[in-house]
């Protein structure tokens, strides 16, 4: 019962101090010493370390650039021992995958990597077992990965998305928050995504940005145009401004169409008339 409630307080942390209520900010609240340095810290273009090399879990050993083929990435940070949290996450972001058009492998890749040094190449294996099956998509053989490395370059990756973590003594468990990053194909972060639900939309809204827009069809860039993604939420927001000028646009085009189809027949009208006029004739 004490990790569960060390793991549900973790929770809020993901979208970092500013989301947390100023009573919980104040000494005279006690709050679990291990979850004070726990949290996400937004770093929106930072460059993350893709020189650092991991483990994947057929034992190969490259570089995180290696792993991303060139193409933008889904990042997720969790350790593969977890009793509840990790799994939530990686549930929440098993189903915004399966219902983006947009395939792993193929447009994109996903990274999920263990800040826990402990972990080994076997319970790694383990798991990209278990979500690829639930995945279903023959690339996602190609294009996620389930990732270890040593203490070292783990320390590295995560201060460099900012992501905060502690093992708490009294359970032996790591506290830790819940998000998922997505980084363009040069390594830059791009955009956090919190909690253990994972908008589709959104997920691949970031995608398509990440990529700057080489991927996606005209649909997306439609929506880009719409929505925004807001940092303080981690979240897209509609533009009223933009759909109020996308609004407009349409009525003038839906107008000129109008008067096209308008013109066109009183012209056929016209030349009909001139037709039967001639035969009279």
């Amino acid at each position: 019962m004490r990790l569960f409630a060390i793991l549900l307080a973790a929770l809020p942390l993901a979208a970092g101090p500013k989301v947390l209520p100023e009573s919980l900010m104040n000494n005279d609240v006690s709050m679990p010493e291990t979850l004070r340095s726990v949290g996400i810290e937004q770093k929106l273009n930072a460059q993350a370390p893709l020189d650092l090399e991991f483990t994947d879990s057929k034992g190969s050993r490259r570089s995180l650039r290696q792993f991303m083929s060139g193409r933008p990435a889904v990042l997720a940070l969790v350790y593969y021992e977890c009793p509840m949290l990790c799994s939530m996450e990686l549930n929440g972001l098993l189903r915004a995958l399966r219902a983006l058009p947009l395939t792993a492998g193929k447009e994109f890749d996903v990274l999920t990597v263990s800040f826990d040094p402990g972990d080994t190449t076997f319970a790694a294996a383990a798991k990209r077992a278990e979500y690829l099956e639930k995945y279903r998509r023959a690339e996602g053989e190609l294009g996620w990965h389930f990732l270890t490395g040593g203490e070292a370059e783990i320390r590295k990756l995560t201060e460099a998305v900012g992501y905060r973590y502690q093992m708490d003594p009294n359970t032996g468990q790591w506290a830790h928050a819940s998000g998922i990053m997505v980084l363009t194909p040069e390594g830059r972060l791009s955009r956090y995504f919190y909690g253990i639900e994972y908008s589709a939309r959104d997920l691949r809204l970031g995608l398509v940005e990440a990529a700057r827009e080489r991927i996606g069809s005209v649909a997306d860039q439609f929506l880009l145009f719409c929505y925004h993604y807001d940092p303080a939420t981690g979240k897209y927001g509609m533009v009223v401004l933009n759909i109020v000028r996308a609004g407009g646009i349409a009525t003038v085009l839906a107008l000129c169409a109008f008067w096209w189809i308008m013109h066109v027949r009183e012209r056929r009208r016209k030349l009909e008339h001139v037709g039967r006029l001639s035969v009279i004739s």
